[in-house]
């Protein structure tokens, strides 16, 4: 684990790191939204546009990311919660896709600002989660959060069939008994559905949900904010 992280990958720097990428990324972007507006269907619009723009597999992968359709982004707008709206409120949120996110953010990873304003990586779990050098800070990040919002409660979800779940899971329930915080930590078969049928508050960045669930809350912009941390971030936009 001393050596472990989610930084970039290699090869990433050619992909992402000059204006003349990201230049070419946002031209996508602005393609997919006149795509999926028309109802493309997403897996199609983003082979039609990588082909165009000659993207390669994971500048697809963060393009799919960034892109959403006009009705998409209208519905997260009138769902999304500022902070001051989440005193004394249970907070559900999406274990796996908020840590992982975190970390890959405190590697130094790439990290992706959508149409919608909700922040991307490209990790993923792929079946097995593993704890690298910044998943305790990932996790001091959400309790500087919550303390700084008097929530009342904060659940994490984790998808059950992950490999390591039970053990993050109690990663974070011990973190919260050491730290005295109001947490929760459940493992689920459908997480997602989970949080999008919830009637609290979500914390996402996971589209699907984004477009199900009754409210969400920006936790990535906030901490980026809040904590001024520093972000390899590319805005797609």
């Amino acid at each position: 684990m001393n050596n472990r992280n989610r930084g970039k990958n290699t090869g990433d720097d050619t992909l992402f790191g000059s204006e003349k990428q990201i230049s070419k990324l946002k031209l996508a972007v602005e393609d997919m939204l006149y795509l999926l507006t028309r109802d493309y269907p997403e897996k199609a619009a983003a082979e039609l546009v990588g082909n165009r723009y000659r993207l390669k597999t994971r500048q697809i992968q963060a393009l799919r990311g960034a892109s959403a359709s006009a009705a998409q982004l209208q519905n997260r707008q009138l769902k999304h919660v500022d902070a001051s709206m989440l005193q004394g409120k249970t907070i559900y949120l999406d274990g796996f896709n908020v840590l992982i996110l975190l970390e890959s953010l405190l590697s130094e990873a790439y990290i992706f600002e959508g149409l919608d304003g909700c922040f991307r990586d490209l990790s993923g779990v792929h079946g097995t989660y593993k704890r690298v050098n910044q998943t305790l800070r990932a996790v001091e990040l959400v309790a500087s959060f919550y303390r700084q919002n008097q929530i009342e409660k904060l659940v994490w979800i984790f998808d059950k069939p992950v490999s390591n779940s039970g053990r993050i899971k109690q990663i974070v329930l011990d973190f919260a008994e050491q730290q005295h915080l109001n947490w929760e930590s459940d493992l689920q078969y459908n997480p997602d559905k989970i949080l999008a049928e919830s009637a609290e508050i979500i914390i996402s960045s996971d589209a699907w949900i984004l477009d199900h669930c009754k409210a969400w809350f920006n936790l990535i912009g906030y901490l980026i904010k809040e904590e001024k941390l520093s972000v390899n971030l590319i805005k797609m936009m």
